[in-house]
């Protein structure tokens, strides 16, 4: 099995997924993944990392030494595809999540070092746009982009359509240039309709010093360390994944591969003979 795929694992306090930037041999991103009964309380530690916490389904209350957070959430299945409720916690802030229905709650979490407060993200706060054409497109919610406040950063949710790509033209953000491009790890957090679906996942540099293709199931992670890193849907099952990013810079820049960039332009979706 490839070690960019991470496999979900239940444990004794729900969590089903526990990426460190030591795990993952990179710097910046952590991502973990609590399924929480009714009830059941998770406390996050005050430290040195920001964090984004997502509820993928279910309601909650979470509370900060100064901000409570009461009776949030409205979706019980991603796949509703209204937008997520989440909540940011600055660094150095202890929080505390209690599940007031089964939750499905994902903990984003990147180096902290700014003097943000905590806040509520709202759906009407997230920004829904549509992507693509043809066979390659989706919709994006932007929980947390780069024109909303974060030291470092980016969330976003994504649907894909049974058959249909998504992270495509294939696109990199593995080499910092001025203005065209930045680092930025990342991870896929990915959930299937019906459950049992899969998807194709390749992660690939331009001298394939790294070239891997994955099939994450349902609550698999897949870790982008560096280079292009497209999604293939399989017939039969939708898609939805959770992007957690983050790096030296908060931009979102990228490179597409040249070979499949024409996938952009009015060529696509081209006749057929």
């Amino acid at each position: 099995m490839s070690r960019l795929l991470s496999k979900h694992a239940p444990s004794k306090d729900g969590r089903i997924q526990h990426i460190t930037p030591e795990s993952a041999g990179w710097k910046y991103v952590g991502f973990d993944v609590y399924q929480l009964e009714e009830g059941q309380t998770l406390t996050l530690p005050a430290d040195d990392k920001e964090r984004c916490l997502v509820l993928v389904y279910g309601r909650a209350s979470e509370v900060t030494p100064a901000e409570k957070f009461e009776h949030i959430g409205q979706r019980m299945s991603p796949f509703e595809r209204i937008p997520a409720w989440s909540v940011y916690v600055p660094h150095n802030t202890p929080s505390e999540v209690k599940a007031e229905t089964a939750l499905e709650l994902a903990v984003c979490s990147a180096p902290g070092f700014g003097k943000l407060p905590a806040r509520l993200i709202a759906p009407k706060d997230v920004g829904v746009e549509r992507r693509g054409k043809g066979r390659n497109r989706r919709l994006v919610h932007n929980i947390l982009p780069d024109d909303k406040p974060a030291d470092s950063l980016l969330v976003v949710e994504v649907y894909t359509d049974e058959g249909d790509s998504s992270s495509y033209p294939s696109h990199k953000h593995d080499t910092p240039v001025e203005g065209k491009e930045t680092y930025l790890e990342e991870t896929y957090y990915h959930r299937f309709d019906p459950p049992q679906g899969f998807a194709l996942h390749r992660v690939y540099t331009d001298d394939r010093s790294l070239d891997e293709c994955m099939a994450p199931y349902d609550r698999d992670v897949v870790q982008v360390p560096r280079g292009y890193h497209p999604v293939a849907t399989i017939a039969g099952y939708d898609n939805y994944y959770l992007n957690v990013m983050a790096g030296p810079e908060r931009k979102w820049q990228f490179t597409w591969e040249k070979d499949h960039a024409w996938v952009n332009s009015d060529q696509y979706p081209r006749n057929k003979v």
